[in-house]
């Protein structure tokens, strides 16, 4: 975990909330499928390799896919076993674990496959590891269920084969759908509010920054390490890194375990249902429907603006310094420290926020975000769509 403490030669910073859920609407197609803003296009051209017409239907075809993937999981029920978007044939395929589930699926639209393991099969194993983590070496990094592969995938430093598995028998899991592979980076949290806006808050006497993820009825959303239950959240630092104009008050926070948490805000500052695209605009947020694998997604935050990538695995478990934290989503977009709390989403469909990852906006990297349902589910909050 990785926070940005503010330097102290800012010079005076004032924020207004309103930017920090920012900007204006982006146009409807007829289809009811969104079309992104200029700024957002052009994020998905130079991080995705895409024409701005590709980027455009890339949008439409993966919202049809997202509603599609929850009517085939409605379904065949305990036969789902993960559903992969492709982004270059902008197909869907769904893998089941018996013919007759699979003859659904085709004839409900999407392609089939037929495997060994069912999600909840694969869901049990990462729920074993995670009850087993307090005996996990240093060297492990984290697990996650691999819906394309089939299989539980452990992360390790390099070299750490030998505590993986360990780790799998401590936990009682066969290596039958676990895979080993190696990585050279620890990860970690990029704490440094239009959603993508900064905040700032106190650790101890220390000032740091993290960013908004989406405003709520009342607030908005972050992750959970960026300020415990109770804190207090700013939006002016001053050139001696004094922090003033309190927006609110961390209404509710959880970290390790979750990285989840959203501030109340006072008085004066209202939430919008926009987030800040970091070209001049904004992306106005419809709804919160969870994409598929393989899905494009963008995300915004203070440090390094908006970056874009594919989802890369879901139910991915990540062991920071702090502590581990489970149920988070795996992507190959960047990101760097004061990111965290971050906005992400698929075309203007809210995803989540950004917790931590490995690597950087130079040379690449892997970053994982909070989904953003199971915190509105757990505070009862209502997301802010326009």
């Amino acid at each position: 975990m990785r926070k940005t403490r503010l330097p102290w030669a800012l010079g005076g910073t004032a924020l207004a909330f309103g930017l920090v859920v920012t900007a204006g609407a982006p146009a409807a197609a007829e289809t009811g499928a969104p079309e992104g803003s200029p700024e957002q296009l052009a994020a998905m051209q130079r991080d995705l390799g895409l024409t701005e017409r590709e980027a455009t239907t890339l949008l439409r075809d993966q919202q049809e896919a997202s509603a599609l993937e929850a009517e085939v999981r409605a379904a065949i029920g305990g036969a789902f076993a993960g559903a992969v978007f492709d982004i270059d044939t902008r197909g869907l395929t769904v893998s089941v674990t018996d013919a007759d589930a699979a003859a659904t699926v085709r004839g409900l639209g999407a392609a089939a496959e037929v495997v060994e393991y069912s999600e909840s099969d694969l869901d049990a194993v990462v729920g074993d590891l995670n009850a087993a983590e307090a005996s996990a070496g240093d060297d492990i990094t984290g697990w996650y269920v691999d819906a394309e592969a089939n299989e539980v995938v452990v992360t390790v430093l390099d070299g750490g084969g030998a505590e993986a598995r360990e780790l799998l028998a401590d936990a009682g899991v066969t290596a039958e759908p676990v895979r080993v592979v190696e990585t050279g980076e620890r990860p970690r949290t990029f704490a440094t509010i239009v959603g993508g806006n900064p905040y700032y808050f106190y650790e101890g006497s220390d000032p740091y920054v993290c960013s908004v993820g989406f405003g709520v009825v009342g607030g908005y959303v972050t992750a959970g390490h960026c300020g415990p239950t109770g804190s207090a959240a700013y939006n002016t630092v001053s050139s001696g890194g004094t922090l003033s104009n309190q927006l609110g008050t961390v209404g509710g926070s959880v970290f390790p375990g979750s990285d989840m948490g959203y501030v109340r805000l006072g008085s004066g500052h209202t939430p919008t249902a926009r987030v800040n695209n970091y070209g001049g605009g904004s992306v106005t947020v419809t709804g919160s429907q969870e994409a598929a694998v393989g899905a494009s997604v963008c995300r915004s935050g203070q440090t390094t603006g908006w970056h874009c990538g594919t989802i890369q695995s879901k139910n991915q478990t990540v062991r920071y310094v702090e502590g581990s934290v489970s149920g988070l989503t795996r992507t190959n977009a960047c990101a760097e420290g004061g990111d965290s709390g971050g906005s992400w989403l698929a075309g203007t469909q809210a995803q989540g926020v950004t917790s931590g990852g490995s690597g950087n906006c130079t040379v690449g990297g892997t970053t994982y975000f909070q989904p953003l349902n199971p915190i509105l589910s757990r505070w009862g909050l209502t997301l802010l769509t326009g």
